[in-house]
């Protein structure tokens, strides 16, 4: 059961007014509480970045820039209640890729869903993934794509493995991301 979850668990983008996503993601998650929707809408993001800017009087200061105004990101599993009570969450205006006429949205695809949490230092990655020493996986992403690599060690706090993969005729030892890695 808890696999078929995993697999139906689909990220969507809300159209909301420029300025209200953080309103949004509170009403949206207190909807979640109240209409008792915790098994079909899981994280609601509003993706942005911290930057530092230099005050008048030369102090930094640490601003949240949005990465894109006017969107939220909901990971929920798409029934018709789910999307009655996102759809209907006061400050969304609508779901990108949805046609209208009560059509059900367009999910993003899993590699744009990575990309996104890898910018957000999320990671996107499965904190409750468990690999064990001297398992062999499968690189999915970065310079070592396509290798096998075996497992040395694990860091499950950050979401890191270290691999021996073979490289020019010799292991050598790289550092890779969860989400960079797949089971075979």
């Amino acid at each position: 059961m808890a696999e078929e979850i995993e697999q139906a668990k689909q990220w969507y983008v809300l159209h909301t007014y420029s300025g209200y996503e953080n309103k949004v993601k509170q009403n949206l998650e207190m909807r979640i509480t109240s209409m008792d929707m915790e098994e079909y809408i899981f994280r609601v993001i509003v993706p942005e970045e911290e930057h530092v800017e230099i005050t008048k009087t030369g102090k930094e200061k640490i601003v949240k820039i949005k990465n894109f105004p006017g969107y939220v990101l909901v990971e929920m599993i798409m029934s018709d209640e789910a999307w009655f009570v996102v759809r209907n969450t006061p400050g969304v205006t609508g779901f990108l890729g949805s046609h209208g006429q009560g059509s059900k949205p367009t999910p993003l695809l899993p590699d744009e869903v990575r990309n996104i949490l890898s910018s957000l230092g999320d990671g996107g990655y499965n904190r409750n993934m468990k690999f064990e020493l001297d398992e062999v996986v499968k690189v999915i992403d970065g310079a070592f794509d396509g290798m096998e690599g075996r497992v040395q060690e694990i860091d499950a706090e950050h979401g890191k493995l270290k691999l021996t993969v073979e490289m020019f005729g010799r292991e050598t030892l790289a550092e890779v991301d969860y989400n960079q890695v797949d089971k075979f």
